[in-house]
């Protein structure tokens, strides 16, 4: 049901943090999100100067009660863009809590929640933004008034297919394997009633999202099965309604170039640094120093195991590219793990580093948890030892951080986030990271963003949200062209203040950055550097 799609070279998933101590409606929150059996949770802003204080409370009973914990997850990544945010289970609710609040978000996943009265009664009362999501919203429908207030009620789920959504004036997908069905509300005062997105089934459609005065119902939960193109997007836009409205229209760019060791081709290198200079683009280059191939898959049976150093012509492309506008991240140390298949050939660039995967016989690749050694020690060395090689060669440290495969254990994010505090990924993450509970390894989930955020981890994230180019398809994964890519950041053009960012592996030429960098261009959007989104 979740969104985990693995690809070869990177991965649409995601990550979870450490609390600060704080007092809240709620009690008072314990220091340590590993360790606190507390299940509230704060998190504080991305970079922007956002003020908005959130409210996030989910639903925790029934077999699949862990789900709560995953939306609220996701949300509140979402909402740390805004301002600060508070996320606790919704039992725990007492009259009042959210009015120390910008906005409350009640995510739905339980049918027939308990939900407490004085929820309910808040949640009919205030005048704060309200945005409510999927289930439960027949217990608040049926109080004394609402009906009159808001000019709506509950009615029945409908589940028919329903493969696209459209906001805004654009089609937004629905993947064919979410048979959960929307809410079909009745809606008794259409005068009262704005229908903000609209999901399309055969024969007709029915509302997707719709707004009453400061309440916000949105009709299914927008994190399950979610694609590039998803109407996931509607969500993370509706959120600028009620926790920034003011914002002005703004939609930039980012490109970053994948997996470049010190097996690179330098002649590429250079030939891509002198198109995007030439168009003024502004670019990343995600850098391993080490490369390793240590059972030979790719050198005809004979290990190998060389650094940036042993490859000076390398060094001197990257060093070019830096000079051409690229700035040079740390995209792990090897790119790979030991001497074993995880899940390829064990050579870098190819394999996984910070966790564990194989392929099954479905050709999908499949997470098995933590490699061996981890912890938040072993992740530091393994930068430390990175970090030292980029300044033996004069390149300088890089200042942020992206996970090979972007997989990697709450110890490593723990790595990341006292090393770096920045990171350019999308990040891996399990329930108990939020709640401070025993995290699943299990139940491991992802998501994208359309703009920065600081993350449940606690560091800022520099999103990656369409993408890349690959020209074959591999494991489940199909062709993605440039065109797929173009059109996907169109449909980001929903996101008020959203991003485009992709990445690109230089060894596939330059051509089809020909058509994508224009495309982009094209479509509205500005490039801009990974620095300039660390500032909002």
């Amino acid at each position: 049901m979740l969104n985990n799609i693995v690809s070869r070279r990177s991965v649409l998933v995601a990550g979870a943090a450490a609390a600060t101590a704080a007092t809240v409606g709620f009690h008072t929150i314990a220091a340590d999100a590993a360790t606190s059996t507390s299940p509230v949770r704060t998190g504080k802003a991305a970079p922007g100067g956002g003020t908005a204080k959130t409210l996030v409370l989910y639903d925790t009973t029934g077999d699949y009660g862990w789900l709560g914990e995953v939306y609220a997850t996701q949300t509140a990544n979402l909402a740390s863009h805004f301002g600060s945010w508070t996320a606790a289970p919704v039992k725990g609710y007492r009259s009042g809590d959210l009015k120390n609040y910008t906005a409350v978000i009640y995510l739905g996943s339980t049918y027939d929640e308990p939900l407490p009265a004085a929820f309910l009664t808040d949640v009919a009362a205030t005048t704060l933004p309200v945005i409510w999501v999927r289930d439960n919203i027949w217990q608040l429908t049926k109080l004394d008034g609402f009906a009159a207030k808001f000019g709506f009620t509950s009615g029945l789920y409908d589940f028919a297919d329903v493969s696209e959504v459209s906001y805004k004036g654009r089609t937004l997908g629905r993947s064919a394997d979410n048979k959960s069905g929307l809410m079909n509300l009745s809606i008794s005062d259409a005068a009262k009633v704005t229908t903000l997105a609209t999901a399309k089934k055969a024969g007709g459609s029915l509302p997707w999202a719709v707004r009453s005065g400061n309440l916000t119902y949105v009709g299914e939960i927008p994190f399950s099965y979610v694609t590039h193109e998803d109407r996931y997007l509607i969500f993370a836009d509706l959120l600028f309604d009620a926790l920034a409205p003011k914002t002005a229209e703004r939609h930039r760019a980012l490109l970053r170039l994948e997996d470049v060791g010190p097996d690179a081709d330098p002649v590429q290198l250079r030939a891509i640094a002198d198109y995007l200079y030439s168009m003024k683009v502004p670019f990343s280059v995600a850098t391993y120093p080490r490369y390793r191939d240590p059972k030979g898959a790719k050198n005809n049976g004979v290990a190998e195991d060389y650094t940036l150093a042993k490859r000076p012509e390398v060094v001197a492309a990257l060093k070019y590219m830096q000079a051409k506008g690229g700035t040079l991240l740390m995209h792990g140390y090897t790119h790979q793990y030991g001497a074993v298949n995880n899940p390829y050939d064990g050579t870098s660039g190819n394999d996984f580093e910070f966790f564990m995967a194989h392929v099954d016989s479905a050709d999908r690749v499949i997470y098995d948890g933590p490699v061996k050694e981890d912890s938040a020690a072993w992740a530091t060395s393994r930068m430390i030892a990175a970090g030292a090689i980029f300044a033996a060669t004069g390149l300088g440290v890089p200042k942020i951080f992206e996970f090979p495969h972007y997989a990697a254990s709450p110890a490593d994010y723990q790595a990341v986030q006292t090393l770096f505090g920045k990171r350019y990924d999308r990040g891996l993450y399990f329930p108990g990271v939020l709640t401070g509970a025993r995290y699943d390894y299990t139940r491991q989930f992802g998501q994208f963003f359309p703009y920065t955020v600081r993350d449940v981890y606690g560091s800022v994230v520099v999103p990656e949200n369409i993408g890349n180019v690959e020209p074959e398809a591999y494991n489940t994964h199909p062709v993605r062209l440039p065109s797929h890519l173009i059109a996907d950041a169109e449909r980001n053009l929903v996101v008020r203040d959203g991003v485009a960012s992709f990445f690109y592996h230089p060894y596939l030429g330059t051509d089809h950055l020909k058509e994508l960098v224009p495309g982009i261009i094209k479509a509205g959007y500005t490039f801009v550097s990974a620095e300039t989104m660390l500032n909002g």
